[in-house]
């Protein structure tokens, strides 16, 4: 077969044999690669990415990886769980046991009104206005051993508190404050070291005006009336005897409250407070002034 007789045969093979192009050409069953896959490892598709051929051939996989063509949050639906979560006001909170141990030590004065800028100059308690932070929560944990009779304006509390107050003789109004308001109240003194004037503090908004208005929350708004009415009632729900606050010594500080629109006590908005000079700057103008009062 090594004559010309072959060679012609050969040749006459090949001139019948397709043109070599893109589609007819094939590897070797030998040189043959197994492509790599993203699938779950032990399975023969993962390439030898799992463990323990991770770590020897360093090709372990980013943080976060799941393996699959199909990450987590495309296999599944969406979950509005924390829709708008960046948005909702935050109320760090304050327990019971704390309020009643700053009394204890002197770091507050349970003699005079307590509110947000008593609690913040204890250098214990802080809030931050631009996480969202719209004021205080006091919170039940040690409601037992509260024993203080106190006067003191949160933002935000529950049932159990509001008798745990109002059953040592005490009075407690929960109260907005507008996110400008609580920056001067959380550091008073770079406050007035401004020279700027008070803020008027602004209502509630729509979606929580329903619990600053309500007697049983104890809201800024409600009627006082209406507001002792609703102390009564709770005594009576919660079975415990209600001191009668006419009959009180500290009747005037007890029952002492700011107005809608008044950021600190004893200071009017549109006041201007010259640490300095140690004076308190009022407005002239009549307009200025109803502005602020309105």
């Amino acid at each position: 077969m090594s004559g010309p007789k072959s060679t012609d045969l050969a040749l006459q093979l090949l001139r019948k044999l397709p043109r070599i192009g893109i589609g007819n050409l094939k590897p070797l069953p030998q040189f043959k690669s197994k492509p790599y896959g993203r699938g779950p490892r032990n399975t023969g598709i993962d390439g030898g990415r799992n463990y323990p051929e991770q770590q020897k051939k360093g090709s372990q996989p980013p943080m976060g990886f799941e393996g699959g063509s199909s990450p987590y949050y495309t296999r599944h639906p969406v979950q509005w769980y924390y829709r708008d979560h960046h948005l909702k006001r935050q109320y760090p909170p304050l327990s019971m046991f704390s309020l009643q141990r700053s009394i204890d030590i002197g770091l507050i004065d349970a003699s005079s009104p307590i509110d947000l800028v008593t609690l913040c100059n204890t250098q214990i308690y802080k809030i931050d206005p631009t996480q969202r932070h719209f004021g205080v929560n006091l919170t039940e944990d040690g409601l037992q051993i509260f024993k203080a009779k106190v006067n003191i304006e949160v933002q935000w509390t529950t049932e159990a508190v509001i008798a745990a107050v109002e059953r040592n003789g005490g009075t407690i109004t929960c109260a907005y404050f507008d996110p400008y308001s609580l920056a001067a109240m959380t550091d008073v003194k770079r406050f007035f070291e401004k020279g700027i004037p008070i803020p008027r503090r602004t209502l509630p908004p729509e979606n929580c005006l329903e619990f600053y208005s309500d007697p049983k929350s104890r809201g800024y708004l409600a009627d006082p009336a209406e507001v002792s009415r609703a102390r009564v009632e709770l005594a009576q729900k919660l079975g415990y005897q209600l001191p009668d606050l006419t009959k009180d010594p500290q009747y005037e500080m007890l029952t002492r409250r700011k107005d809608p629109r008044q950021v600190f006590y004893d200071l009017e908005p549109g006041w201007i407070v010259n640490l300095q000079d140690e004076v308190v700057l009022k407005p002239a103008d009549e307009e200025v002034r109803q502005y602020y009062r309105s």
